[in-house]
């Protein structure tokens, strides 16, 4: 299987109301331990993957802000919800025999390694599966952004963004019935028709270092291998 995948190290982002299934709030068990099975198919298929990880099932810096609070204290409650994401996808990976390092940007040495670009990488090498918790470390940069930072640093091949929805559409398909979904985009028409795909700086960052970006729907069972494999799953966005 190996020699049929198109990327050899992916970057995947995961946002955390991936982890909440069908439920409001929370961690979905059923929702985590599938997602677990299919990211050790990933690796099993000699990929070398990442993943970043959000907060949203718990806590979002921006929620706090909307009630008053200080955005730089709201944006590290949100990095510590990823932290708790980040163990639990731990617990269900290593449940299921993978071998699995969580490394944080904020210093949390009793459940976490601290970033470190060079051992990170090295973990890789072995065969661990790496999630990366806290974002970037700082406040005013979302996931979206850590997730394109750490891609570059780490040298992936490609950032899979898994999302409830099979791709980017020219508008929110469930609120308007004649949205179509784009195939390919390049960044400059993402950022321009101001798309969503990922925050700007983000986008900025994976264009400027020629990051291809493959949307696609993690919770429909097996796209998560096929955009490994290059097959034809989601939106794929890089510069033509």
């Amino acid at each position: 299987m190996a020699s049929s995948t198109k990327y050899k190290r992916v970057l995947l982002k995961l946002s955390g109301e991936v982890l909440m299934g069908q439920s409001g709030y929370g961690i979905d068990p059923d929702t985590i331990n599938r997602l677990a099975s299919e990211l050790i198919e990933v690796r099993d298929s000699k990929v070398d993957l990442a993943i970043v990880i959000g907060g949203g099932n718990i806590f979002r810096g921006n929620m706090g802000t909307a009630s008053g609070m200080d955005r730089a204290s709201a944006d590290y409650m949100g990095m510590m919800a990823t932290v708790m994401n980040a163990i639990a996808l731990q617990d269900a990976l290593e449940r299921q025999g993978a071998k699995v390092r969580v490394i944080s940007a904020l210093h949390i040495k009793e459940v976490a390694e601290p970033y470190i670009r060079r051992r990170a990488v090295r973990h890789l090498e072995k065969g661990r599966i790496l999630i990366f918790a806290s974002g970037t470390g700082n406040p005013y940069f979302t996931t979206d952004t850590a997730a394109s930072l750490r891609a570059m640093e780490i040298n992936a091949d490609v950032v899979l963004k898994g999302t409830k929805v099979d791709g980017v559409y020219t508008a929110d398909p469930v609120k308007d019935p004649t949205a179509t979904r784009y195939d390919t985009l390049t960044f400059t028409e993402a950022l321009t028709k101001q798309l969503g795909v990922m925050d700007a700086t983000a986008m900025s960052l994976c264009r400027d270092n020629q990051m291809p970006i493959v949307v696609f729907d993690v919770t429909t069972q097996g796209q998560m291998l096929k955009a490994v494999m290059g097959e034809p799953v989601g939106t794929v966005v890089q510069e033509s």
